[in-house]
C-alpha cells in the first residue's frame, strides 16, 4: 500500500449527452489516473442517466436499451499490473437527491418471459414507481400506484456495477456481470465493504455505477430503487498474492466471493467452489476440510437472477478464521486511510 492518503475529486458532466457515457467494461480511454493508497471522491448517474424522472416516465420510451448503466470511470490505476488484485474499499455511498425510481422493462425481470427466456405472451405491463428518500429517517418510501398503500423501507445503499476492464481486450456491456466485476448487483457492495478484483490489463481500468438506494435480494423485477450516488472510495493495490480469479468482498465481519453464470446453480458453484479456496489459502486446510467448514458455516444471498447472467454471493464469516490475515491486511488499512 503506497499510503498517500490523497483525497482526489474527479466530477462528472451532469449536462453530459447519455449517449456518450461510458457503458462498458474495457474499451474506454481513461478519464484520469489514481495514485495507489488514492481517496476517490465522486459521484454516479443512476442506471437511466437521469431521464426517468416521474412515473409517466416508461424506460422503453425514454431510454435507448443500449445507453443503460452508465458508468464513473475508467480510472487508471498507477502500477496496477495483469495478476495484481485491486481494492476499492467503500468509506461512503450517498444518495445524491431525495428521490429514486424503479421500473418493470418489457422482456427484462425474474418472474416474467425475457429474450433468453421467449414465451408467447405479451410482457408484463411497464410501470415506473417513484420513491421517496429520507437520508436523516434512513428509509425510502414506497407509495403502490394501483391503491394507496405505503410503507418505508431501510434505506441501504449500494453500487450494482463495480469492475475492471476484461482480459484479451474484450469490452463488455455494463449490463452484465463477470469474473472482472460489473453488473453483479449484490447489496453486499455497501459502505465498509472492501471489494478485490483482479487485474487484467496495466492500470486495471477500474469504473463504477449503477447506484441502488436499496435492492432487496435476486433484485426480482430486474431494477433496484435506482439513484444518483455521492461515493467516496479508497483505492489499493495488492501484490504478490495468489490471483483474485473472481471478485472478492471482505467487511469487518465476513470474507465473500463472488459467481456469475447461468443457470443459476453454476454462479452458485462458482462463488462456493472459490469460497473453499480461499479458505485453503487463508487456513492451510485441505481442500477437502476447506469444503467441509464452508458446507456448515456458509451464507448464500443471491446477488441477482435478472441481468445477462446471475450472480451469487458466499459469505463466510471472519471468526471461524482464527485470525487468518486476508489480503495482507488490506480492508483494515484502508478503512482506516480512508476515515483520516
Amino acid at each position: 500500500m503506497t499510503d498517500t492518503n490523497e483525497i482526489q475529486r474527479f466530477e462528472l458532466d451532469a449536462d453530459a449527452d447519455p449517449a456518450g457515457l461510458t457503458y462498458t467494461f474495457g474499451g474506454a480511454a481513461p478519464v484520469a489516473s489514481l495514485t495507489p493508497g488514492t481517496v476517490l471522491s465522486t459521484w454516479t448517474m443512476d442506471c437511466f442517466a437521469g431521464r426517468v424522472r416521474s412515473t409517466s416516465d416508461l424506460v422503453s420510451q425514454v431510454c435507448d436499451p443500449r445507453f443503460i448503466n452508465p458508468q464513473t470511470g475508467p480510472f487508471f490505476v498507477e502500477g496496477a499490473e495483469p495478476g495484481d488484485t485491486l481494492a476499492v474499499h467503500f468509506r461512503s455511498i450517498t444518495p445524491r437527491t431525495g428521490r429514486g425510481a424503479s421500473t418493470t422493462v418489457p422482456l427484462f425481470g425474474a418472474l416474467t418471459a425475457t429474450a433468453y427466456t421467449a414465451l408467447l405472451h405479451d410482457p408484463l405491463p411497464e410501470r415506473t414507481w417513484i420513491y421517496e428518500i429520507d437520508p436523516v429517517a434512513g428509509v425510502v418510501r414506497f407509495d403502490a400506484l394501483d391503491s394507496a398503500y405505503q410503507v418505508d423501507l431501510p434505506l441501504d445503499p449500494m453500487h450494482g456495477t463495480v469492475g475492471v476492464a476484461p482480459a484479451l481486450g474484450e469490452v463488455r456491456s455494463s449490463l452484465a456481470p463477470g469474473d472482472w466485476g460489473g453488473n453483479m448487483d449484490t447489496p453486499e457492495m455497501r459502505a465498509g465493504t472492501t471489494c478485490y478484483l483482479g487485474v487484467n490489463v496495466p492500470g486495471a481500468m477500474f469504473s463504477l455505477g449503477d447506484g441502488h438506494a436499496r435492492q432487496g435480494e435476486g433484485e426480482t423485477c430486474g431494477v433496484a430503487v435506482e439513484c444518483e450516488m455521492d461515493s467516496v472510495v479508497a483505492v489499493d493495490l495488492v501484490k504478490g498474492a495468489p490471483p483474485t480469479a473472481w471478485p472478492r468482498l471482505e467487511d469487518d465481519g465476513f470474507i465473500m466471493t463472488t459467481g456469475s453464470a447461468r443457470p443459476l446453480e453454476d454462479a452458485f458453484r462458482i462463488a462456493h467452489s472459490q469460497l473453499v479456496r480461499w479458505v485453503c489459502e487463508l487456513t492451510g486446510l485441505s481442500a477437502m476440510d476447506s469444503y467441509q467448514l464452508v458446507s456448515q458455516a456458509v451464507l448464500t444471498p443471491v446477488a441477482n437472477v435478472v441481468d445477462t447472467t446471475y450472480t451469487v454471493v458466499a459469505k463466510l464469516p471472519k471468526r471461524v478464521l482464527h485470525g487468518a490475515t486476508v489480503m495482507g491486511g488490506m480492508h483494515d488499512r484502508l478503512r482506516t486511510a480512508s476515515r483520516t
